[in-house]
C-alpha cells in the first residue's frame, strides 16, 4: 500500500512538472509572437514616418529620411530573400553569414542617420551629407547585389529542375507510343503447361475471395 502511494505521488509530481513545462512554453511562445508583432508594427510605422519626411519634408531631412528608407528597404529585402532561400539551397549560409557582417554596417549607419535627424546644426548636415549618401549606396549596392544573386540561382535551378522533369516526359512518352514493341503475350506465345496434378486426399484450398466478393454459403461448400 505504501509503495503504491509512493508511486501515485511521483506519477502526480511529474503531471504537475509537464503541465508547468508546457505552460512556461507556451508562455514563451505568446511573448515571443507579442514581440514579433509589436517590432512588425513599430517598423511599419517608422516606415511610414520615413516615407512621409521623404515627401513632406525639404533640404536635409528629406534627404536623410529618404536615405534611411531606401537602407532599410534594401537590407529588409535581402534578409528575406536570403533566410527563404536557404531552406531549399544549403549553398545560400555562406551569403548569410555575409550579409550578417554587412548588417552590422547597416545597423550602425541607420543609428547615425537617425541621430542626425535631430542635428540643429544643417549647415554641418548638409556638408555631411554627401559622405552619407555614399555609405548608403555602398552598403545597398552590396546588400541588392546578394539578393539579385540569390533570386537568379533561384531561378536557374528551377530551369534545371524542369528541364531535367521535361526530358523525362519526353522520353516516357516516346516509350508509350512505341506501338513496335511486342507486348509479354506477344512475345512469347508458346502455351504454358499445365500444372501438375494433386493427390485427391490434399484437394488444392478454394480460392480466396476478393474484398468485393460475397462469402459462399455452408451449404455450397460441401
Amino acid at each position: 500500500m505504501e509503495a503504491a502511494l509512493i508511486i501515485f505521488a511521483l506519477m502526480l509530481l511529474a503531471l504537475v512538472a509537464l503541465g508547468a513545462y508546457a505552460t512556461v512554453k507556451a508562455v514563451g511562445a505568446a511573448k515571443r509572437g507579442v514581440e514579433r508583432t509589436v517590432s512588425q508594427a513599430r517598423r511599419t510605422v517608422e516606415d511610414t514616418a520615413l516615407r512621409a519626411k521623404s515627401i513632406g519634408q525639404v533640404g536635409a531631412a528629406g534627404q536623410l529620411a529618404q536615405l534611411r528608407l531606401d537602407l532599410r528597404t534594401s537590407m529588409r529585402a535581402t534578409q528575406q530573400a536570403l533566410y527563404q532561400g536557404v531552406r531549399t539551397d544549403a549553398s545560400l549560409q555562406e551569403s548569410i553569414t555575409l550579409f550578417e557582417q554587412l548588417s552590422t554596417h547597416g545597423h550602425e549607419l541607420d543609428a547615425e542617420l537617425k541621430r542626425l535627424e535631430q542635428e540643429p546644426d544643417r549647415e554641418r548636415l548638409g556638408q555631411r551629407l554627401p559622405e552619407l549618401r555614399e555609405r548608403t549606396e555602398r552598403i545597398t549596392k552590396s546588400a541588392d547585389s546578394l539578393r539579385w544573386a540569390a533570386h537568379d540561382r533561384a531561378r536557374r535551378l528551377a530551369q534545371d529542375d524542369l528541364s531535367v522533369l521535361s526530358a523525362q516526359i519526353d522520353l516516357e512518352s516516346d516509350a508509350l507510343r512505341d506501338w513496335s514493341s511486342p507486348t509479354p503475350t506477344e512475345a512469347d506465345p508458346s502455351p504454358t503447361p499445365p500444372p501438375r496434378e494433386r493427390e485427391a486426399l490434399n484437394p488444392p484450398p478454394p480460392p480466396r475471395p476478393y474484398p468485393w466478393e460475397k462469402s459462399p454459403r455452408p451449404e455450397t461448400t460441401t
